[in-house]
């Protein structure tokens, strides 16, 4: 059972189960809540689980204008303080990524951990592995299918305006997102960055993702895609649900989190 919330730009649908402290799952881009179908049972028997769709997704409307990542990263903060009340582990994918990545950096003081699964910080000709798949994204395309079969079962707005939110969602993935470096490296939640290893992000843009987030950590699930989540979600939850309940091991022999004296080599020899 799902309600919605009144925001200031918009009228978001959520749904929340579960007890604990608070985790949001931000679902990806032309998705809705219904991603996440084999997480929500495992995160839930730990976490208070909310699931904000976003302007344009699932239930929740479109709004005038364009689309943007700083808007739906906008309107998340909004909901983490009208609606969840403190701050919350955010755990996005593809899209719900980059959000994640944008709150954590705008709000620190409402972000407990990160996870960008599938994320980007520059727009899909830069960080796609197959960024001419965009322009054969269509409202009628068939590999579209059971994205606009899903949009129309849920939509407020009515079938009829797919086109328009495929649309704005084509402009948003052909030159967002681009957020600095210098950016990242201000963010000091505890990051997990996830990716398939056939993802449609990049392996390489993937790694400059996990290097530019200090502290960060990066694991590849194997014989995976952009998908992830649902093709080997045991693994995934597995994953995710211990980097959210453990703090970092200390490393034998670390180089990227070595302590700076050690790093410079000035410490004792």
């Amino acid at each position: 059972m799902g309600d919605y919330v009144e925001l200031r730009w918009v009228r978001m649908w959520y749904e929340a189960e579960g007890a604990g402290d608070p985790l949001l799952l931000l679902h990806g881009g032309l998705c809705t809540n219904e991603t996440w179908a084999a997480q929500r049972t495992d995160f839930a028997a730990r976490y208070r689980v909310f699931l904000p769709e976003r302007r344009g997704h699932g239930h929740t409307p479109d709004v005038e204008g364009p689309l943007s990542y700083q808007d739906m990263a906008d309107d998340t903060v909004a909901f983490i303080e009208s609606v969840v009340g403190g701050p919350a582990h955010l755990v996005g994918w593809s899209d719900g990524g980059v959000v994640a990545l944008l709150v954590a950096i705008a709000r620190p003081d409402l972000v407990r951990k990160v996870v960008a699964m599938g994320a980007s910080f520059l727009p899909g000709p830069q960080s796609g592995a197959a960024p001419e798949m965009l322009d054969h994204v269509t409202p009628d395309a068939p590999d579209l299918a059971m994205f606009r079969q899903a949009y129309e079962a849920t939509s407020p707005d009515g079938a009829d305006h797919w086109p328009v939110v495929m649309g704005k969602l084509t402009d948003m993935f052909r030159t967002q997102p681009t957020i600095p470096e210098e950016d990242l490296a201000r963010i000091g939640a505890p990051t997990l960055v996830l990716v398939g290893d056939d993802d449609l992000i990049t392996l390489e843009h993937t790694v400059a993702l996990y290097r530019a987030i200090p502290g960060s950590e990066l694991a590849v699930v194997p014989g995976t895609s952009h998908a992830l989540l649902m093709e080997k979600p045991a693994e995934v939850n597995r994953i995710i649900l211990d980097f959210l309940a453990n703090e970092p091991v200390q490393t034998l022999l670390p180089l990227r989190r070595a302590p700076a004296a050690a790093a410079t080599g000035s410490g004792p020899a």
